[in-house]
């Protein structure tokens, strides 16, 4: 798999990723949404609310001098607090539908925002017990985001995936060290790249740590 940039290619996912995740969210009960998540302190509605609120600051170029850090996250939850849930999912869509062509601009600095936000699709999933966090139909696209993303922020990896057959190159080569080497499956690429749980994944990594693979 290549490691070009393609400018399409997050909004690609993020649509897809919408037409997948939307109706799951539209059926869910009010409960559903109080449930713990993966990331430190956040409810699912606190990450749905994170994922809204970042990419309709992307659609409407609002970015201040403290953009993205967990300061600004945790203000953009605040603001939301008296939202219905349904009002919540409703920023979420458009953000959603609306964001690729922001991010196709951008020239690949904000690419890792669409990757990250289909993390977080996955990171409900798995609060919410449903089979396919971090896979679905929007993993491919998922993993050509992760291989340019990842280029300055990992050593140099070798990945075998075992479901799609096929080979990802992804890191910085650094001198003295021989690559690393991966064999798995997508999704669990996806969850070691975002530091997400390993409990019940099977995989074989030599040459190099889970966690030097964090970027996220």
């Amino acid at each position: 798999m290549a490691d070009e940039r393609d400018p399409e290619l997050p909004g690609l996912l993020l649509r897809t990723e919408r037409d997948d995740f939307l109706p799951l969210l539209r059926s869910a009960d009010s409960s559903d949404f109080a449930l713990r998540t993966a990331c430190p302190g956040w409810t699912v509605r606190h990450v749905l609310a994170h994922c809204g609120s970042v990419l309709n600051r992307v659609v409407e170029s609002r970015f201040g001098p403290d953009v993205f850090s967990p300061e600004c996250n945790d203000r953009d939850i605040a603001e939301r607090a008296d939202w219905t849930d349904t009002q919540v999912v409703d920023e979420l869509e458009r953000g959603m539908a609306e964001a690729g062509a922001a991010i196709a601009k951008a020239g690949g600095v904000l690419d890792g925002v669409a990757l990250g936000e289909w993390i977080h699709a996955g990171d409900v999933r798995e609060a919410w017990g449903l089979e396919g966090a971090y896979q679905g139909p929007g993993l491919t696209h998922a993993l050509g985001l992760l291989a340019p993303f990842a280029r300055q922020k990992a050593p140099l990896l070798v990945a075998r995936l075992e479901d799609s057959d096929e080979e990802l190159v992804i890191g910085t080569e650094r001198e003295g060290r021989a690559p690393g080497r991966y064999r798995g499956d997508g999704a669990t690429l996806i969850r070691l790249y975002a530091g997400r749980p390993l409990v019940g994944t099977r995989y074989e990594l030599a040459g190099v740590k889970e966690s030097e693979l964090v970027v996220f």
